[in-house]
């Protein structure tokens, strides 16, 4: 099982000809609507397992790059304003880079017969509209692919064993079918290809930097299962 590792959420970057559209919404790009806090630190604290890895430190509130290109929420409310040719531009230079060359290496690697496990690091924030979020890791994915389902419950297993105080969930706080990254490599590789997504809850990231104790247990656990 080969190991590839990404991040699309690791930051709240703005690039310097779109600030405008912020200038009255600077403090939103600071909440987890402008990025996934602590994500990128986990994704770094787990890369040295990896074989690839890949990160995105552009704001999700730009273009949402874990989201597909019909997507409503492709572009936010603050960059839906942008006329076609300025959001194009956006999708030449910044989405499709990105999610070409993830695509590209994971069809390298399968191509050499080799099962690609892809993990795509995440946090949410502990409270959505006035709810609190009942968890602590969340593990998303397709619930009908037998290795991803497989793969979810050995994973939860090990982190339970490293630390049995947390409360890891399947499939929450979202579904790893909806619209998403890896539902859309799903689609592409039909075999030999597990995506899934770990969700952390931001209630253990400080200055955009993961509990250590989170990102031990991570580490050792995701050791077991793929060594």
């Amino acid at each position: 099982m080969i190991l590839i590792i990404t991040c699309e959420h690791g930051g709240n970057k703005i690039p310097s000809q779109y600030l405008n559209l912020f200038k009255a919404h600077k403090s939103v790009l600071e909440t987890h609507r402008g990025y996934d806090l602590g994500a990128l630190d986990v994704f770094e604290y787990l890369k040295p397992l990896s074989v690839y890895s890949k990160s995105s430190t552009t704001s999700r509130l730009l273009i949402e790059l874990n989201r597909s290109l019909h997507h409503k929420q492709l572009f936010s409310e603050y960059s839906i304003t942008l006329n076609f040719e300025e959001k194009e531009h956006i999708i030449s230079t910044i989405y499709v880079p990105y999610r070409n060359e993830v695509e590209s290496n994971i069809s390298s690697l399968i191509s050499k017969n080799d099962t690609v496990l892809h993990l795509s690091i995440h946090s949410f924030t502990p409270t959505l509209n006035g709810v609190e979020r009942d968890c602590d890791i969340g593990l998303l994915y397709d619930s009908r692919i037998l290795l991803e389902k497989q793969f979810s419950a050995e994973f939860k297993s090990q982190i339970k064993t490293k630390n049995p105080d947390l409360n890891v969930r399947f499939n929450y706080p979202y579904l790893g079918k909806a619209d998403g990254f890896t539902t859309y490599l799903r689609q592409k590789f039909k075999q030999n290809y597990i995506g899934v997504e770990i969700e952390i809850n931001q209630k253990y990231s400080k200055s955009n930097q993961m509990n250590q104790l989170i990102k031990d247990t991570l580490l050792m656990a995701l050791k077991n299962v793929i060594h």
